[in-house]
């Protein structure tokens, strides 16, 4: 398990009512300079995929790319890891819908202003499928080894009324761990000039 990983582990830890101790005394070794709190797993595998495409190391950089498991916990993260608490950069990426989460739990912790995060429209997954477009993401989708599965998700009688982007997203939903997998081969499909203007903004200001 690698540092990073266990300062990962060990806030999840804390948030969850365990002790703070493990993630202090992590956080001043590594050191940790900057958290960037995400609702889930397949926004990490997105954020990480578009760094190592970059050349960049997050975490030899003192970045800790975070899931929180939800964003209505994003108030309780900022607590221990913002000024109350460990005292560090926060910024973070959501969905439209999670906005107001994220501000209120901003403001809850005395976050600057200036530790700003970024918001996609709908969703990572579907900035991603526009960025792309749907005939490459069904390219992708081929590639990984599911087409079959998409044609059979696409025969389904609720799916003839959505669009080929309200398809392909709902698809990404369809089976656990597919979101995960697709963060990251979406990403790593992206045309250099491509990156949905969220993402790009959240790397670029770290």
């Amino acid at each position: 398990m690698s540092d990073m990983e266990a300062f990962r582990r060990a806030v999840t830890a804390w948030a969850a009512g365990g002790p703070g101790e493990p993630a202090r005394e992590l956080a001043e070794r590594l050191p940790v300079r900057t958290v960037v709190l995400l609702e889930g797993l397949s926004d990490v595998a997105a954020v990480e995929a578009l760094a190592a495409r970059r050349g960049r190391d997050l975490a030899a950089e003192g970045v800790c790319v975070l899931s929180m498991n939800g964003a209505m916990n994003v108030a309780r993260f900022a607590r221990l890891l913002g000024p109350p608490g460990l005292g560090l950069r926060l910024t973070g990426l959501c969905d439209e819908r999670e906005r107001g989460y994220y501000a209120r739990g901003w403001e809850r912790a005395g976050v600057s202003a200036e530790q700003e995060f970024h918001v996609c429209e709908a969703d990572l997954e579907d900035e991603l499928i526009r960025a792309l477009g749907h005939e490459r993401v069904r390219e992708v989708v081929e590639e990984q080894g599911d087409l079959r599965p998409l044609r059979t998700f696409l025969r389904q009688p609720e799916q003839r009324t959505r669009t080929p982007q309200q398809q392909l997203r709902r698809f990404l939903g369809t089976k656990k761990g597919r979101k995960i997998h697709y963060g990251r081969a979406l990403v790593e499909a992206l045309p250099p000039a491509g990156t949905p203007t969220p993402l790009d903004a959240l790397l670029t200001g770290l």
